[in-house]
């Protein structure tokens, strides 16, 4: 099992990945799918089970406020997340991938980053923390409850952007069914300008890909600090957004 494993994870990795899913989560994925795979199990049931798994996780970051039931929940947000990289790898494997899986895989994604911003403000009003003003914000102050509402609303609006500036008729690309099978790997640059500019690019995903490191914030009892710090990646993205959308359209 551990050999198809290993092959299914070669076969089915993606054309541009973090380090934290080559290395960590994808081959733990890929035994799941060896498992899968010779069973009815379809990507979409498996991308409906991670989004369960992830909104208990949620109920358990607001449930409970103790440090040990911060790593609790964030365990079960890594399994769940582990399940996000095993639909689209079953589906590359057994060669059914869709646009249809694919945007609901997306629209998923896009409903659990909002929630774990909306649902860390919550838990963070019940444990305190550090405020934004860098001073501690005691358990009940209704900060939190406002800071998780404009993280949500920051969130939903990265989200927003992100499908609108998607949209084939502004990016003049149509994704297709083949781009799903992609298991190129990624060009590396041969200049060191080139380079440094990789480095800093593959650094920002990495903060804004949460499951990469929000277990090192829960080990740390500080998911207070990774809150900001993922609300604030959220903003920047938003307002580069919208800088290239009045540059576009504010034009005369």
């Amino acid at each position: 099992m551990l050999g198809k494993g290993w092959q299914i994870y070669k076969d089915t990795r993606k054309k541009h990945d973090l380090v934290f899913n080559v290395y960590v989560m994808r081959p733990i994925a890929a035994q799941l799918v060896a498992l899968l795979a010779p069973t009815g199990v379809t990507p979409n049931q498996v991308t409906l089970i991670n989004l369960f798994m992830f909104i208990v996780a949620g109920a358990l970051l607001v449930a409970l406020p103790t440090a040990s039931g911060g790593i609790i929940a964030i365990a079960v947000l890594e399994a769940s997340y582990c399940l996000d990289c095993v639909d689209g790898m079953l589906a590359r494997h057994k060669k059914i991938a869709s646009k249809e899986g694919h945007l609901f895989d997306f629209f998923t994604d896009e409903l659990k980053a909002l929630l774990l911003a909306a649902l860390l403000g919550v838990r963070l009003w019940r444990t305190g923390g550090l405020g934004l003003d860098a001073q501690s914000w005691p358990a009940g102050s209704p900060y939190f409850l406002l800071a998780g509402i404009a993280g949500a609303v920051v969130l939903a609006s990265a989200v927003s952007l992100t499908n609108f500036v998607r949209r084939p008729e502004l990016s003049g690309r149509e994704t297709t069914v083949e781009a799903h099978y992609e298991t190129v790997v990624e060009k590396k640059s041969t200049s060191l300008v080139g380079r440094v500019a990789q480095l800093v690019t593959t650094f920002l995903r990495f903060l804004n890909h949460y499951p990469s490191h929000i277990w090192l914030f829960a080990l740390a009892n500080r998911l207070d600090v990774f809150f900001w710090i993922y609300v604030a990646i959220n903003l920047l993205y938003l307002a580069r957004g919208w800088l290239g959308i009045i540059l576009r359209f504010g034009r005369s």
